[in-house]
C-alpha cells in the first residue's frame, strides 16, 4: 500500500447474554504466513512482520483477538522505514490485550487507546498504517470487528463468505490510515481517526473461518480463488490451518507478479480511469482461524 500525504496521491451498559456450549467456550486454532514484496518465495520472514505489514495473534481469558496492519510504503521516499509504525501499533495491541487492557466488544478501542498509547509515549516512529482488528468473544461466541483502511477479513462458513469487511478508501489507493507526522508536516499528512474504523459483529459457530489479510492478499485474490483453498481444509488442527494460509500467500505471491493475470487491483484501476494489467507486487499477510471448541490450540 503507497498512499500517503494528502496534497494529492501517494503521500498520503447492556450486555449481550452469554452463550456457553456444553463443552466449552470458543477459541481459536490460528496460523498466519505472508512475503515482503523484496524477498523471495522461500525467503523466512520475521516472525508477524512481512515487509511493511505486521499482525499479531494474542490470547484471553476473555477473547482471542487477531490484528493485521499495513504501513504505507509512499513514506520510504522521504528516509522513513514504513514497517516501523505499523509494527509498533500491532505490539501494542498485543501487550494490551495480555494486560487485559481492552473489551471484546470494541476492537476500535484496542486500536485507539494503541495509536494514543504510541501518540503520548512521543515514540520515535513516523508513518502511516491501516489496521483491522477481529475479536473473538469466547462466552458470547461472537466476533467483534474494526476495520480502519484497505486491510480487512472475511468470515467463511461451510465454504462460503457470509460476511465480509468493506474497504475504506478516500479515493483510489489512498485508503484511510492512521499517522504519526513529523512536526513539520503535522496538519499535512492524512490522518484519520481511529473511531472512523468500521465496526461490525457476528455470530459464530463451530467450523467457521477466519480469513484475515492486508492489501496485497486482496489486491491480487478475489473470494473465490481464496475460497478455492478454505475448501481444502479437511480438519481444524494447527498444521492443517499452517498449510492452508501458506498455500493462501504463496499463490497471492506468485499472481502479484504476474504481469499478464487481470488482478482484482488492476479491475479496480481501470474502472477507475487507470488502464493497467497484471498482479499488484506487495508485502502479503494472512491470518488464518477455524472457530473451535476448548482451549487446545495445538
Amino acid at each position: 500500500m503507497q498512499a500517503v500525504v494528502t496534497f494529492g496521491r501517494y503521500l498520503g451498559l447492556v450486555r449481550a447474554l452469554a452463550k456457553t456450549h456444553p463443552n466449552g467456550d470458543l477459541c481459536l486454532v490460528t496460523a498466519s504466513s505472508g512475503f515482503s514484496k523484496n524477498s523471495s518465495p522461500a525467503q523466512i520472514q520475521r516472525r508477524w512482520s512481512f515487509g511493511d505489514d505486521a499482525c499479531f495473534v494474542a490470547r484471553h481469558k476473555l477473547a482471542d483477538i487477531l490484528g493485521v496492519a499495513d504501513g504505507v510504503g509512499g513514506w520510504r521516499s522521504y528516509g522513513v522505514d514504513p514497517s516501523q509504525f505499523s509494527r509498533g501499533l500491532m505490539q501494542t495491541c498485543e501487550r494490551l490485550v495480555r494486560e487485559g487492557h481492552f473489551r471484546p466488544q470494541h476492537p476500535e478501542g484496542l486500536i485507539a487507546a494503541s495509536y494514543k498509547e504510541l501518540i503520548e509515549n512521543k515514540a520515535a516512529l513516523i508513518g502511516s498504517t491501516t489496521a483491522c482488528i477481529v475479536a473473538l468473544h469466547k462466552q458470547e461466541q461472537t466476533i467483534y470487528t474494526a476495520n480502519l483502511g484497505d486491510s480487512g477479513f472475511r468470515l467463511i462458513r461451510d465454504g462460503a463468505v457470509v460476511h465480509r469487511s468493506e474497504e475504506q478508501q478516500h479515493y483510489f489507493n489512498t485508503p484511510f490510515q492512521l499517522a504519526m507526522a513529523p512536526p513539520m508536516q503535522e496538519g499535512l499528512v492524512l490522518s484519520d481517526s481511529p473511531e472512523s474504523a468500521a465496526k461490525t459483529s457476528f455470530e459464530v459457530q463451530k467450523g467457521d473461518v477466519i480469513l484475515m489479510g492486508t492489501d496485497g492478499l486482496f489486491d491480487n485474490m478475489n473470494d473465490e480463488m481464496i475460497l478455492s483453498h478454505i475448501r481444502q481444509l479437511k480438519d481444524h488442527r494447527q498444521e492443517s490451518v499452517q498449510r492452508t494460509a501458506n498455500s493462501i500467500a504463496h499463490q497471492a505471491r506468485q499472481l502479484a507478479f504476474d504481469p499478464n493475470y487481470m488482478s482484482p487491483f488492476a479491475i479496480t484501476a481501470n474502472a477507475n480511469g487507470i488502464e493497467i494489467k497484471g498482479g499488484k507486487p506487495d508485502d502479503i499477510t494472512v491470518i488464518l482461524a477455524t472457530v473451535h471448541i476448548g482451549d487446545d490450540f495445538s
